[in-house]
């Protein structure tokens, strides 16, 4: 038996997120339908994270065990031979059978990609959010940094999620403009239902003045989920970085 330790690229835009659903196509499913193609057999998948519909993944890791003996780089070309054209296997190596995906990871990378625009570009309608107003990434930048250090996040979870443990801690976090494009980025040790995405929804609201200056680490005491800002559309987020 051996274990196969992928990373994998894909376009969230067509998928209801990686997890394997009874009435929607996930990233998982379409990994899986492939990976028995290859191996002749249906094989557990096992993956680094939950991401949710239309999210996109720069980076994702996942791992399956196999008897089969084919070299790694023949993984790749077979399975990107079967997988559909937005997802990508980029690597593939053997690991230890103590190696798990999502347990073994020490902490995640998450970018948010806001094009600031004044007019829409349809070409980045399912990759970034339109976001017309104007934007003060230096002002949003000195802002978020509240969020870094240990932290109970639960005023940053979706409603639907049934996690008990909402304690996080957020390693680093930046808001950088590249021309129209503003980036936002966020390392964690892990990351809550939603979680970046209010974020991302909040410190919208800070550039609206909805939130005061200063106000965000009181936001975050509070773990009141009413005070934060908004759930930022999903399309804008992408998986970037997975740490172990």
């Amino acid at each position: 038996m051996r274990r196969l330790f992928l990373t994998i690229q894909y376009d969230g835009s067509a998928y209801h997120g990686w997890q394997v659903q009874t009435n929607a196509l996930s990233v998982q499913e379409a990994f899986q339908n492939a990976v028995e193609k290859v191996f002749e057999k249906r094989l557990d998948v096992k993956g680094c994270s939950r991401t949710d519909s239309l999210v996109h993944a720069n980076m994702y890791c996942l791992s399956i065990d196999t008897e089969v003996n084919i070299d790694p780089e023949n993984v790749i070309l077979a399975l990107n031979t079967y997988l559909p054209k937005d997802i990508a296997v980029i690597d593939c190596k053997e690991a230890d059978f103590d190696f798990h995906p999502r347990y073994s990871c020490k902490s995640k990378e998450y970018v948010y990609k806001i094009y600031n625009g004044k007019i829409r570009n349809p070409f980045l309608e399912k990759y970034a959010l339109h976001y017309r107003y104007e934007l003060d990434e230096k002002y949003l930048d000195k802002e978020a940094q509240s969020f870094i250090g240990t932290h109970d996040f639960c005023g940053f979870c979706s409603i639907k999620s049934d996690v008990e443990d909402t304690v996080r801690t957020v390693k680093s976090i930046s808001v950088k403009r590249e021309g129209d494009m503003v980036l936002i980025t966020v390392e964690a040790d892990g990351f809550l239902y939603n979680m970046v995405r209010i974020m991302v929804g909040t410190l919208l609201f800070i550039n609206e003045g909805k939130i005061k200056e200063g106000e965000l680490k009181e936001i975050i005491e509070s773990k009141d989920r009413r005070r934060a800002g908004k759930t930022a559309q999903p399309q804008g987020l992408y998986l970037n970085k997975v740490n172990y």
